[in-house]
C-alpha cells in the first residue's frame, strides 16, 4: 500500500514537474529547440506502416484487415525560415522509380488554418493568438500538393524526449480511400516522437460517418509509422530527379497557395478528363522539364490544368 501511495504521489507531481522544466527555457531558447526537433524529421529512412482497427461502438461491426507496409523515404527540407519549415517527402521505389510523396509545412503561432469538412471540401478557419501561442501547426499536403489536413500543438522537450501532438479531421487515408465507402471523415489524433534512430508517427484515429445531422463513430484505429534512419546511397536517383523537378513543384505550391488563399471554402474532385489530379500534375512536370518552361509558363499551365478539378 505504501508503494502504491508513493507511485500515485509521483504521478500527481509529474505535470507540475514537467511545467517547471519547460519554464527554464526562454521563449527564444524554446523556439530554437522546437526548430531543431522539426528539422530532425528530415533525412533518409526506412519506413514501416502499421494500422489496425481496435474497437467499435457497434457490436456487429466487422473489423477490417490490419494494414502493413514498408518503404524507403527521403524527407528533404525545402524551406527553412525562422517560423516556417517545409519538408518534402519522396518514396524511392527502386533505382529508377521515385514517387513524390506527402509534404509537411510547419508554421509557428499561425492563426490561419484550413479545416477539412467532408466530401473533399475544406474551409478556412481563424485561430486566436492565444490559441496558437507557443504552438506549431503541421500542414499536411497530398502528393499533388493539394491540402490534406492541418493540426496545431505544442512541442515538448522534457527529460531528453521531444514530442508533439494534435487532433484534427482529414479525408480518408490513401490506403482506404478507394476501398472504403462506409465512412467519410478520419479524425486524426497524431503524436510525433523523436527516437534514437529517427522518429515515430503514432496515430489514434476515429473513423467518422459525417452527415447533416451530426457525426457517428464507426471504429477506432491505432497506427504506427516508424521512420528509421538508413544510408543515403539508395536515394541517388531520387535526389537527381528532385534536383530537376523542384523548381516546377515550387510553382505548383505557389498556384495552390493562390487558390486556397482566395477562397473561404473550396472543393476538389480527384478525377477529371479520365485522369487523376496527381497524374495530371506529374505529367505536366515532365513536360515542363523536357520543354524547359519558365516559371511564368509553369504557373499558367498549372492553373489551367487545375481548373477541371476545382468544383465550383
Amino acid at each position: 500500500m505504501k508503494l502504491l501511495n508513493l507511485i500515485l504521489v509521483l504521478i500527481g507531481l509529474m505535470p507540475a514537474n514537467t511545467h517547471a522544466q519547460t519554464e527554464t527555457d526562454s521563449p527564444e531558447e524554446k523556439l530554437e529547440k522546437d526548430r531543431k526537433a522539426i528539422k530532425s524529421l528530415a533525412g533518409f529512412y526506412q519506413v514501416s506502416f502499421n494500422y489496425a482497427e481496435v474497437s467499435s461502438p457497434d457490436p456487429n461491426y466487422q473489423f477490417s484487415k490490419p494494414y502493413e507496409n514498408h518503404g524507403n523515404e527521403w524527407a528533404e527540407i525545402i524551406v527553412d525560415e525562422p517560423k516556417r519549415i517545409v519538408i518534402q517527402h519522396m518514396l524511392a521505389i527502386n533505382d529508377t522509380t521515385i514517387i513524390k510523396h506527402w509534404r509537411q509545412d510547419w508554421t509557428y503561432e499561425d492563426t490561419d488554418i484550413i479545416l477539412y469538412k467532408e466530401g473533399n471540401t475544406w474551409k478556412k478557419g481563424s485561430l486566436t493568438p492565444a490559441d496558437v501561442k507557443g504552438r506549431w501547426t503541421q500542414k499536411v499536403y497530398q502528393v499533388d500538393d493539394s491540402p490534406r489536413y492541418q493540426g496545431y500543438g505544442t512541442w515538448s522537450h522534457v527529460g531528453g524526449h521531444d514530442a508533439w501532438q494534435s487532433e484534427t479531421d482529414s479525408p480518408l487515408p490513401r490506403r482506404e480511400s478507394t476501398v472504403r465507402k462506409d465512412y467519410n471523415v478520419l479524425n486524426r489524433g497524431s503524436r510525433i516522437t523523436l527516437t534514437k534512430n529517427g522518429w515515430m508517427f503514432e496515430q489514434d484515429n476515429k473513423k467518422i460517418i459525417r452527415t447533416a445531422s451530426g457525426d457517428k463513430l464507426l471504429a477506432i484505429e491505432k497506427g504506427y509509422e516508424e521512420f528509421s534512419r538508413i544510408e543515403p546511397e539508395i536515394f541517388a536517383f531520387a535526389q537527381k530527379w528532385w534536383a530537376s523537378q523542384k523548381s516546377y513543384w515550387a510553382d505548383v505550391r505557389s498556384v495552390w497557395g493562390d487558390i486556397t488563399g482566395s477562397q473561404n471554402t473550396f472543393k476538389l474532385q480527384t478525377m477529371a478528363n479520365g485522369k487523376l489530379l496527381y497524374e495530371t500534375l506529374f505529367s505536366l512536370g515532365d513536360q515542363s522539364i523536357k520543354e524547359k518552361w519558365t516559371a511564368e509558363q509553369n504557373k499558367e499551365k498549372i492553373k489551367t490544368a487545375l481548373q477541371p478539378y476545382l468544383v465550383k
